[in-house]
């Protein structure tokens, strides 16, 4: 009897991650995983990405999207982009902050502030951005995920798999149509003042494609090579950049957590062997 109620909650189970899977494919285009440097279990931030992504940010996200819970001296910070504490202080003092104890109520910022935002209240970013709310970025690529089909969810558990957001974002800077195409869902029609996303939920997004070929000038690194001024590539790497907004000390939990796992199985050894020597003399 036991047997039977446990097969037939198994099948029920399947039914059921089946119809959300499902449900997620009608939701939007499936989206690939891209080859992060983060990924996996002993993946690390690229320095020069990261700093490609905040150029990214800076010149083009930061317009709309505040990253109020990062301070600018994060981005000094090991395992971050890699700024000097004196590039952090020169950038921070191009910006002004709110204090109400210095004259006028504004002074230039210091490391230790957080990144400015670009409205004053919410009303004036709906104002601004025809009555949407632009998201903050802080930790954007941690709230967006993807949905993998079942049983493919299961091995994320081994893989370590956790770039989801990053995957999000990245795919939708780059699923803009200039029109709905073929693909759209059947009598789809797109609202007036709004874009055609293949991996935005419904389609239909109010953000306008932030991105284009050449938007971005990226400097040539010491070694000389350069990086393609594209929007595949500037996807990629502000979508690096906010995982890391996101997560600045994903290096270190990495590495914490592998030294958690290996103390783990010296301490069963040790206890294996304790637990022989003790029960060595006796009969059982």
């Amino acid at each position: 009897m036991f047997k039977t109620k446990f097969i037939i909650a198994a099948v029920a189970a399947m039914v059921g991650l089946s119809a959300v899977s499902a449900q997620a494919a009608e939701a939007g285009a499936t989206i690939e995983r891209q080859n992060w440097s983060f990924a996996g279990i002993f993946g690390t931030y690229d320095e020069n990405q990261l700093q490609r992504g905040f150029q990214v940010y800076r010149e083009v996200c930061a317009s709309c999207h505040g990253a109020n819970l990062i301070a600018f001296r994060n981005l000094s910070e090991p395992g971050g982009p890699g700024f000097s504490e004196q590039q952090v202080k020169a950038l921070a003092a191009e910006y002004q902050v709110e204090d109400a104890t210095a004259e006028g109520g504004r002074r230039p910022a210091v490391a230790a502030d957080r990144w400015p935002s670009p409205f004053a209240n919410d009303q004036e970013a709906r104002d601004a951005n025809g009555g949407s709310l632009p998201p903050d970025f802080s930790v954007l690529a941690k709230a967006r995920g993807v949905t993998d089909p079942f049983p493919t969810w299961v091995f994320n558990y081994f893989t370590g798999y956790q770039e989801g957001g990053a995957d999000y974002i990245y795919a939708l800077l780059n699923g803009y149509h200039d029109e709905v195409p073929e693909t759209a869902p059947e009598g789809f029609e797109l609202a007036e003042g709004k874009y055609y996303n293949d991996y935005f939920p419904g389609h239909a997004i109010g953000m306008a494609p932030p991105l284009a070929d050449g938007s971005v000038t990226y400097e040539p690194g010491e070694d000389g090579v350069t990086v393609p001024e594209t929007v595949e590539q500037y996807s990629a790497d502000v979508s690096a950049f906010m995982m890391w907004m996101a997560e600045p000390h994903l290096v270190s939990r990495k590495q914490t957590g592998f030294v958690v796992l290996l103390f783990l199985v010296l301490f069963a050894g040790l206890m294996y062997a304790t637990k022989r020597k003790l029960w060595a003399g006796i009969e059982h």
